[in-house]
């Protein structure tokens, strides 16, 4: 048993029993993987996965087992790794991300060049994902840490949540457009009577927006959906409706064919979120990546909550609006304790 076989495992667990998918996420090749599972199954003395033809079906009672116990191990390792990396005082590695879209293409360039800055040996690797596949890639242990949005301040359900920034959602049309010309804010009315193009988690029954004009007694007209930011205004400068977006991915120098008309007053609030693996051991350039992403997460308090699991992080101090937010040009250099 080795633990690239069980790693192979776990990822074909996250990917759905999806053999491709999970192949790509480890960078392996479908046979490849395929071949270490039977080897896997053979020496354990029974099958880890239902099968129905070639595919994968479901996990086996007795499967379901080993792969509570392999995520335990590869997460061990993974910390075994991180503390004798971290005592050599080493300063190159990998630093695995799952995010968005959005903040992959709008939030986190400025603090990855920063930590690219400071740590030229270190390589970034962003996986930008759909909401909910970026929480299944941190809990199967393929990224080092996750990055993801929720509304009405609640903290992602698993894992270490620290809050990065607030951020609202903003309305853009072309500047031609009928709510272009006026001066206030629309309203979920005018919204209403307009198709709308906004992200794939719009389609949910949770989703926020949805709740917002279900809660006003409106049906909105939701006609795409993408989860790429820079799609939905692609389609809104097409003439197809009116974009929904993160207010982050509105850049008046580079959007300037479009007007941004306020909508702070219309959706519920929501929260980026930095969420880490309970129990897991941080390299010290994943420490830095979080206080140039989020300055307000003070370096020891992030390092007393890995240690305490999470407890005492339902509040945090300070936390900023995308606005008011300032990240660092360089990394910090780490305070030494006093002797």
């Amino acid at each position: 048993m080795t633990l690239t076989q069980l790693r192979y495992l776990v990822a074909i667990a996250d990917a759905g029993l999806n053999i491709t998918l999970a192949a790509e996420r480890v960078h392996a090749t479908q046979p490849g993987l395929s071949k270490l599972l039977r080897q896997l199954e053979d020496e354990l003395g029974f099958q880890l996965f239902h099968r129905k033809g070639r595919s994968l079906h479901a996990i086996t009672h007795a499967g379901s087992h080993v792969l509570e116990r392999a995520r335990v191990i590869l997460a061990e390792a993974a910390n075994i790794r991180s503390i004798a990396a971290n005592l050599r005082n080493e300063s190159r590695g990998t630093l695995r991300i799952a995010t968005t879209h959005t903040q992959a293409r709008f939030a986190l360039p400025s603090a990855v060049a920063a930590l690219s800055r400071s740590y030229p040996q270190v390589s970034v690797h962003l996986q930008p994902v759909s909401d909910s596949d970026v929480m299944s890639l941190l809990d199967g242990g393929l990224v080092d840490l996750a990055i993801v949005s929720t509304a009405a301040g609640a903290p992602p359900p698993n894992g270490i949540a620290l809050p990065a920034y607030r951020w609202s959602r903003t309305v853009v049309v072309p500047k031609n457009h009928p709510l272009a010309k006026q001066k206030q804010a629309p309203t979920l009315e005018q919204l209403a009577a307009h198709p709308l193009i906004s992200y794939d988690s719009s389609l949910k029954p949770e989703s926020s927006l949805i709740r917002a004009f279900q809660s006003a007694g409106l049906d909105p007209q939701i006609v795409m959906t993408a989860s790429d930011a820079d799609l939905i205004k692609t389609y809104v400068r097409e003439g197809l409706g009116v974009g929904v977006l993160a207010e982050m991915a509105f850049q008046p120098s580079v959007d300037t064919d479009l007007r941004q008309l306020g909508a702070d007053n219309l959706f519920a609030g929501c929260t980026t979120w930095i969420v880490l693996r309970r129990e897991s051991v941080l390299r010290e350039y994943a420490l830095d990546f979080i206080s140039v992403f989020a300055p307000h997460l003070e370096r020891r308090a992030v390092s007393r909550a890995l240690t305490s699991g999470g407890a005492g992080t339902s509040q945090w101090p300070g936390v900023p609006h995308w606005r008011d937010r300032q990240v660092p040009l360089k990394v910090a250099e780490p305070m030494v304790e006093a002797q």
